[in-house]
């Protein structure tokens, strides 16, 4: 099977394409334009993970991985229409797995603009080329945030998502609606997935589990919102990689879906800090504070329809999922 991943140097873009790239039947193509929204070395560190070395890349073309030898990679943003074309010509795919996105909630307050190139502009080139080159399956990453303002705690993919709260969650929802118009119009088959809280080895430095941890290893005052009355269906990344490369295989689907992939267990800020603190054997020091504009108070996944079509579903629970992310971030930092 020949498949594009888009955002390839990222946390959940990279670890899927090491699991696909151990299936020597799958023929891998990563791409990612390597953005400074956070410290680019992480990136730099996941690709050379994936046997892709820093003074190697050179832009648009393809480079070949030292460890895995049906993968390659190139530098190529979503945003160029031409050298995706390009890409998309020469490689015939069967299978294009869209995880490149502007990331975050909060930067989005200040960056709007960026949101509108990447998961607009972006995302409608990926889109579009799917639909010309006769692409078999278009998978992309959506996102909790789409559920918005809704006094339901539990979400479905059944439940509106017409009050996104932030600029970041209403770019996901219209890759929904753009997504729906080419399965009508075209044929084209198309799978969303709302992912919730995804934390694991490789992570984001903007997110929760490592900001908490950069704060506990550094006592740090951890800032927790909402005096931590904040609940988040946290999924373990090789969880949301299964569940990825399920949709990837499975043909038991319409034209149009979308899914949620989460945990189904909310788990509590502090609650997960505590699991945090035993790993890295220091206490954390918080300061409560109010909620954030453009945060939910709980998110938290129905996937009763992730298991009755792809018959699968998350099982890391978080004790062993917050185990390894410490494990690996003590290895990563050289923490004793």
């Amino acid at each position: 099977m020949r498949i594009l991943v888009t955002g390839a140097a990222g946390f959940i873009g990279s670890s899927l394409v090491k699991s696909l790239s151990k299936n020597i039947s799958n023929f891998v193509v990563g791409i990612d334009n390597l953005n400074s929204y956070y410290d680019v070395s992480l990136k730099y560190a996941r690709l050379e993970d994936l046997g892709i070395y820093m003074n190697e890349i050179n832009d648009s073309n393809l480079i070949s991985s030292h460890i895995f030898h049906n993968f390659f990679f190139a530098k190529i943003d979503i945003e160029s229409f031409s050298d995706l074309d390009v890409l998309f010509m020469e490689n015939k795919f069967d299978v294009v797995i869209n995880l490149a996105a502007q990331a975050g909630v909060r930067y989005s307050l200040d960056n709007p603009r960026t949101y509108i190139n990447s998961n607009i502009v972006g995302f409608f080139n990926v889109l579009d080329l799917c639909k010309t080159y006769k692409v078999n399956r278009f998978i992309y990453a959506s996102s909790s945030s789409v559920y918005g303002l809704t006094d339901n705690e539990c979400f479905s993919e059944i439940d509106k998502t017409d009050t996104p709260i932030s600029l970041y969650a209403a770019t996901k929802k219209s890759n929904e609606l753009m997504a729906y118009s080419y399965s009508h119009l075209y044929g084209l088959t198309t799978i969303g997935l709302r992912f919730f809280t995804v934390y694991g080895p490789w992570g984001r430095p903007d997110m929760a589990p490592f900001i908490f941890s950069e704060a506990i290893c550094n006592d740090k005052t951890i800032k927790v919102y909402n005096h931590g009355n904040m609940r988040r269906d946290f999924t373990y990344i090789d969880d949301i990689v299964e569940g990825i490369e399920s949709a990837v295989v499975s043909s038991n689907f319409e034209s149009f879906n979308i899914f949620n992939i989460g945990n189904s267990n909310p788990v509590n800020l502090l609650d997960f800090i505590r699991f945090l603190e035993i790993e890295f054997n220091k206490k954390a020091e918080l300061d409560l504070c109010q909620i954030q504009p453009g945060d939910v108070v709980s998110t938290w996944a129905d996937i009763s329809r992730l298991k009755e079509i792809l018959n699968y579903s998350p099982s890391t629970s978080i004790g062993i999922g917050v185990k390894k992310f410490a494990s690996w971030y003590k290895k990563y930092y050289k923490i004793e």
